[in-house]
Formats: C-alpha cells, sequence, structure tokens
C-alpha cells in the first residue's frame, strides 16, 4: 500500500514541529552556557575593568550560535523523533494508520525525506553561513581574549609566515614566503623573507634557497640579502631570531569549522601541495558529507525507543535509553574522528563509520521489534 499523500504531509508536519522545538530549546540552553563561558573569559582577561563590552559578548555569542547548532543537530533530530513518534502513538494515529495496512516503514519515510532536506540544507547553506560567522567569531576572541593571532596563511602562491618582533627596535615584523615545506624538521624551500620597519615601511629583503626552523632562531642558507639603495650581498648563512615553534605555525592554519563546505576541497588541495598534512580539514569535510545520513539514523533509533510505549510501558525509562543511546554514538563519532584526525584510520572510513554504524544499528533493532 502507498501511503496517502496527505498523510505524508501530516506525519512530516509533526516530526517538524517536534525537531524544530528540540532544536531551539536546545540552542538556547547551549546559548546560555556560552554567554557565562564568555563573560567568564572576558572578565579574567580584563578583571574589573574589562574593556570588553557586553555589546561585544553578546556579538560574539550570536557569532557563535550557528556553529553550535550544526553540533545539536543530531540530539535535535533523536529527541525530536522520539517526541513525535511517543505523541503519535499515545494519541493512537500510529495505531489506525497500522490498522489501515501502513507499515511501519512507510510510516517513517516522510520523517526520513524530512530530515534528508534538513542534513542537505544545513550541509550547503547553513554551513557556510556558519564558517563565515564562526571565522568572524575568532577574530574578535583574539582581539579581545587570547590575543593570538594568524601566523600562517596558505594559498596557491605558496605559505606565508608572520613573525612579529618584540627585540629589535627597527624591525617591527618578518613575512615570510616559500613554495613549499617539510613538516619534518620544519624546513621551508625556496625562501623570501621580506623585512618591515615600525612604520610598516619596507627595509629589506632576502632570498634563501632553504631555511629551517630551530631552537630559537631561523637557520636560513644560501641567502642573498637586498635592501634599499644597497647593493645586493651573499652570505651562506643566516641566523634570524624568533619566537615561533613548529606547533605554534601548524595551529595557526584557519580551522575547519571556518571554512565552508564549499571551499575545503581546494583549501585540502592548497595545504598538501604546500607539504602539511591535511588529514584534520579531510576529516572535517567528510564528516559533514556524512551528516544527513546520521540524522537519518537519529530517526530510526528514535523509533525503536518510541514506538511500543503503550503496549510495554516505561515510557520513562526508554526515553532515557534514547537519550543514553545518542549521547553513545556521540561519543563514537568522536572516538573514531580522533582515530582519524592521528592517521590511524583511513579518513574516509572513520568520517563515515560513526553515521552508517548508527544506521544500521537503529534498522536492525527496528527490523527486530516490529518484524522479527
Amino acid at each position: 500500500m502507498r501511503l496517502p499523500f496527505t498523510l505524508s504531509l501530516y506525519i512530516g508536519r509533526q516530526f517538524l514541529l517536534a525537531i524544530a522545538l528540540a532544536f531551539a530549546g536546545m540552542l538556547t540552553i547551549v546559548a546560555l552556557g556560552d554567554l557565562v563561558e564568555l563573560i567568564r573569559r572576558t572578565a579574567d582577561v580584563g578583571g574589573e575593568h574589562s574593556s570588553v563590552s557586553f555589546g561585544i559578548i553578546i556579538e560574539m555569542l550570536i557569532l557563535k550560535t550557528p556553529y553550535s547548532g550544526i553540533q545539536i543537530l543530531p540530539f535535535a533530530v533523536l529527541v525530536g523523533g522520539m517526541v513525535a513518534l511517543t505523541r503519535l502513538t499515545r494519541t493512537n494515529e500510529l495505531v489506525v494508520a497500522r490498522a489501515a495496512g501502513v507499515s511501519v516503514w512507510q510510516f517513517l519515510m516522510p520523517a526520513i525525506v524530512l530530515v534528508l532536506c534538513i542534513g542537505i540544507f544545513f550541509v550547503t547553506v547553513f554551513n557556510p553561513v556558519s564558517a563565515a560567522l564562526l571565522s568572524r567569531f575568532e577574530q574578535i576572541e583574539a582581539k579581545y581574549i587570547t590575543g593570538k593571532t594568524s601566523l600562517l596563511s596558505v594559498s596557491s602562491s605558496g605559505l606565508w609566515i608572520r613573525q612579529v618582533e618584540h627585540d629589535d627596535p627597527n624591525v617591527r615584523e618578518h613575512v615570510f614566503h616559500a613554495l613549499k615545506v617539510e613538516q619534518k624538521g620544519m624546513t621551508l624551500s625556496d625562501v623570501i623573507v621580506f623585512s618591515f620597519g615600525n612604520d610598516n615601511k619596507f627595509i629589506g629583503r632576502m632570498d634563501a634557497t632553504s631555511a629551517n626552523l630551530e631552537d630559537k632562531y631561523w637557520h636560513l642558507h644560501n641567502v642573498i640579502i637586498t635592501r634599499p639603495d644597497q647593493v645586493a650581498s651573499h652570505q651562506d648563512d643566516v641566523l634570524l631570531k624568533t619566537d615561533l615553534t613548529t606547533a605554534q605555525i601548524q595551529d595557526s592554519f584557519a580551522s575547519p569549522m571556518t571554512l565552508s563546505f564549499w571551499q575545503l576541497p581546494s583549501f585540502i588541495r592548497t595545504l598538501e601541495k604546500a607539504g602539511f598534512s591535511a588529514l584534520r580539514h579531510r576529516m572535517y569535510w567528510h564528516g559533514t558529507l556524512a551528516s544527513p545520513f546520521l540524522l537519518c539514523a537519529m530517526i530510526f533509533v528514535a523509533a525503536v525507543f518510541s514506538l511500543r510505549l503503550p503496549r510495554r510501558g516505561g515510557v520513562v525509562t526508554l526515553i532515557v535509553a534514547g537519550v543514553v543511546t545518542g549521547f553513545m554514538v556521540h561519543f563514537l563519532t568522536k572516538l573514531i574522528y580522533s582515530l582519524g584526525q592521528s592517521g590511524e584510520m583511513p579518513v574516509e572510513l572513520a568520517a563515515w563509520a560513526p553515521a552508517m554504524i548508527a544506521l544500521m544499528i537503529g534498522i536492525g533493532l527496528l527490523l527486530h521489534f516490529e518484524d522479527g
């Protein structure tokens, strides 16, 4: 029997309303927690005379909230799905539909189509908006709270590193450009170092075949030094003081959450071409791509714990079990993602496995309880 279109719309509307309410409620709780945390962090930085106004804190909260929404969406689908199915079961609407020949799989199909559409919307439209806002949030956070600005940029033209000088009164900063880098030992190839004075005036340039980041200094090899109104000179080795470490440089990459779903593939190619590992960014991209299927899995898990409430009793127990199952899926996802980011598992497997495992468990349990 084919599910009537009117019934499909009714079921879809029930799920959409329940998921929207669950999402709004959970996002409000998370936003309040973030607000408290931002107030605490800004107070720790500035003390009683903090220069961070409450308006800036609210701006930061608004900028971060869309990313928080992406993080809690699977839980909202799980909770909303359980609420919708519990209501439809207790009002006997599901019983009537089954008596009319509608199977549980047909009954769940409108919800599956709905969450697939929600997932695709969040990946293709909401994710780029969230990434842009989170990038702005990190800029404000660096300005008012952490004081850490980006030291590194990777583009199709190569690698750029910014080094601020504190000891030399005549030099404000050095800007390094390299065509490629070897992460082991942090060796830059085909290096150009631009030097700027306190007034941002260009004061010199060094061209080197390579540069090694060693303890407290850069070791430049085969260097040609050029300064305004002076003849270029050559030196075999130049030591340039630095406070940078390999970890600081690697941590300065744009985090994958601040890059849109559409920008990530080209950024990954550029990153790998420059010689850096893009495991973290590839994991995030594949995980984002797999997220609509994880939402579908949450619907099946919700159905397992919600469809047979009147006959079996123990409503609270089943709901708690469903929520605990959701947290277990979340924990499993983070664990497998960590293995993928460390290189212990293939990236594609690590990114897609949680969604596929949750989907198979949900379908398997539903088959056992409904058709077994």
